[in-house]
């Protein structure tokens, strides 16, 4: 019986190292401006993912090359947006507008990988979303939905748009060589994209580089975006789609704002909402709907 959802693991451990991203970006963002932090990120990410392919000995072939650099362009639009829109939005707005990308995951694999939206999978997704959205609003005050700013918003919607095309255009490159080969080259790809929007970013705030702050903050900030939130949630998301569609890997990134909630309990003292227990419950019951209906046609 474990065996046939062990596909659910790896997305689900994704999700859980997502979880504390927003904190910690919000966080970094007062030592290191956005762009710059999600270069030094993905630099990171990058550079830890790199070794592990080349001991693998794996021959890409040169037409794919341009689909791993389709992919970094999905990477870098990914991580700019998200970390503009995180600057400018508060903690309900970043949570709620988290539900988009599953949901973005599931019309794109559908339009593009003519997946099959089956009856147990939209179910699913609906009270998946459904849940998401009753521990947000417990969690978060309804009026502070509309106090940020509307770029942010708007960089925010881009990003789940941007994350859904990186799984669902990534998921032919895993299945032809594997997730740890894809993410490794679309994560190379997109350094140098991101490099770019960093150095036009620093030089727009006249901030020199070299003086950019080396603290015990900022540099744990850094691993924890490159090591945990990039090389291995997103390793553990791509491997996901060795076992499952797209659209069924989608459902496990719900899990995110619910361990978000969940860890700023325990490492910031907040309090659950009333509706924590209820919401969580319905979630969990949607993506075990989601998963068994995986299950039943592995």
């Amino acid at each position: 019986m474990v065996r046939r959802y062990t596909f659910a693991l790896a997305p689900l451990a994704a999700a859980t190292l997502w979880g504390g991203m927003y904190v910690v970006s919000k966080w970094g963002f007062g030592l290191v401006p956005p762009l710059t932090l999600g270069f030094l990120r993905v630099a990171l990410g990058a550079a830890v993912l790199y070794p592990l392919v080349r001991r693998r000995d794996v021959t890409v072939e040169p037409d794919d090359y341009r689909g791993f650099v389709l992919l970094g362009g999905w990477v870098t639009a990914t991580i700019a947006t998200q970390f503009v829109g995180t600057e400018l939005t508060n903690a309900s707005q970043g949570s709620l507008l988290t539900v988009l990308t599953p949901v973005c995951t599931v019309l794109l694999g559908v339009a593009v990988l003519d997946e099959r939206l089956t009856r147990g999978k939209t179910v699913g997704i609906a009270l998946a979303t459904l849940g998401t959205v009753v521990v947000i609003v417990g969690q978060y005050r309804l009026s502070s939905l509309a106090t940020g700013d509307l770029l942010g918003v708007l960089a925010l919607v881009a990003a789940s748009v941007s994350w859904a095309g990186f799984t669902v255009w990534g998921a032919p490159y895993v299945r032809r060589y594997s997730a740890i080969t894809a993410v490794t080259y679309s994560t190379l790809a997109s350094v140098p994209m991101l490099a770019v929007l960093a150095g036009v970013e620093l030089a727009a705030r006249g901030i020199d580089p070299t003086a950019l702050p080396v603290t015990v903050e900022s540099v744990a900030a850094v691993l924890y975006l490159g090591i945990g939130a990039t090389a291995a949630a997103w390793y553990l998301w791509y491997k996901g789609l060795e076992y499952v569609d797209a659209g069924t890997v989608a459902a496990f990134f719900f899990a995110q704002p619910v361990v978000g909630s969940v860890l700023g309990v325990f490492l910031l003292g907040e309090a659950v909402g009333a509706t924590f227990g209820l919401g969580g419950g319905i979630l969990a019951v949607g993506v075990w709907l989601v998963s068994v209906t995986a299950a039943d046609r592995a």
